[in-house]
């Protein structure tokens, strides 16, 4: 994997593969004059509208200040599905769980998920809870399966929109083929990591994943927009509608995704929330709110995903990025059918940044990163 795409996969999640970007003939609508200090970030939504995406909409706060800004057919307080971003939350679960004791990062995946992690040289003997935050475990991830791309990112997702896929199912697509390296020697993305996270999270519990991350923490930071929907295939209102090519062509018929079983992600992708409470829930993780000191130590501790990009690394479901300007922002990008999200917070938790675009196969939620934290607005065409 190159380290271009090393690093698009990272942002968007790895859960829509191949897509690349092209322009949609939709008309942009002219949004309200932006905050001079956010000037260059309403310019880079406009941008992405201009270049083909219907609708996005960010949101910023820089201590008690903040932002919104919208692009095209969005509104500031649309809900949309966040994709990996339910990475983090998985994570903070398993590190929750870590410092009460109930069980280690460095235990074997076997010790809790028994014959699960086996096949073509697949051995949850070998690799640790830790690997599959880190992705250096070495799993292959399932959503890169020719056959599971056919069907749930290609023309077959509109017969197979509302099929649930199981956990075991899903890693069990993983299991029919070789790892990617040996555990702990590489890093490498991948979604069945998650998978087995949310696994492990049941298996400890007694209960749903989704049920840990709503008791703590939805409820504990009153996220009213944020949900787990489990096998629910509507999305909760408000929301904007969801656009995909369905193709790794990008000129051909656009498709409304909006509706899909979002058991095809799981613990990796299947999250629901908002601009607001995305940035609430990160500007807590980060001041320490929800983790021990100890914890989030372990949390923060990254590890290269590329050597062609030393200025990035990735921590147990959390992501550093050091931006054009010097700046270090933390956080985690999210990629699924008719959706791109961003959620970045810098270090101290003070300034934080969240954003959506509602189609998949154009748009660069780079450019609004940066926008935000180093004032630099996109190029014009």
């Amino acid at each position: 994997m190159s380290a271009a795409r090393t690093f698009r996969t990272l942002l968007a999640a790895g859960l829509v593969a191949g897509i690349t970007a092209t322009a949609l003939a939709a008309p942009a609508v002219a949004a309200p004059p932006a905050k001079p200090s956010h000037a260059a970030t309403q310019q880079a939504l406009d941008a992405a509208v201009a270049e083909g995406v219907p609708g996005a909409v960010a949101q910023a706060r820089d201590g008690k200040a903040r932002w919104v800004g919208t692009a095209g057919e969005r509104k500031g307080g649309d809900r949309f599905r966040v994709g990996s971003i339910t990475k983090t939350f998985t994570a903070t679960v398993l590190l929750q769980l870590q410092a009460e004791g109930r069980l280690d990062l460095d235990d074997p995946v076997e010790k809790w998920l028994p014959g699960v992690v086996r096949g073509h040289g697949h051995d949850g003997r070998k690799i640790t809870v830790r690997q599959l935050l880190n992705h250096t475990s070495g799993i292959y991830s399932y959503t890169e399966d020719p056959a599971f791309q056919e069907k749930v990112f290609g023309p077959g997702f509109l017969q197979h929109r509302y099929d649930t896929w199981a956990p075991k199912q899903l890693v069990a697509v993983a299991m029919a083929h070789e790892p990617d390296f040996a555990p702990g020697t590489d890093w490498n993305y991948s979604n069945t990591n998650f998978v087995l996270s949310g696994m492990v999270v049941e298996k400890v519990t007694g209960r749903p994943y989704g049920k840990a991350i709503e008791n703590r923490i939805v409820k504990k930071l009153k996220l009213r927009a944020t949900s787990v929907p489990g096998t629910e295939s509507r999305m909760p209102e408000p929301n904007s509608r969801a656009y995909s090519k369905l193709s790794r062509e990008t000129g051909g018929p656009t498709y409304d995704v909006t509706e899909l079983n979002p058991s095809i992600a799981g613990a990796a992708g299947e999250m629901v929330s908002d601009t607001n409470d995305l940035q609430t829930f990160y500007r807590a993780l980060l001041k320490g709110r929800l983790l021990p000191a100890a914890e989030m130590k372990e949390m923060t501790d990254t590890v290269q995903i590329s050597p062609e990009l030393p200025g990035v690394g990735y921590g147990l479901g959390l992501m550093r990025q050091k931006l054009s300007c010097g700046k270090e922002v933390w956080g985690h990008g999210g990629g699924i059918h008719g959706s791109g999200s961003e959620a970045q917070v810098t270090r101290d938790g003070e300034h934080s940044l969240a954003a959506n675009f509602n189609a998949d196969w154009t748009g660069d939620t780079q450019k609004l990163i940066e926008a935000e934290f180093c004032g630099t607005a996109p190029a014009k065409r």
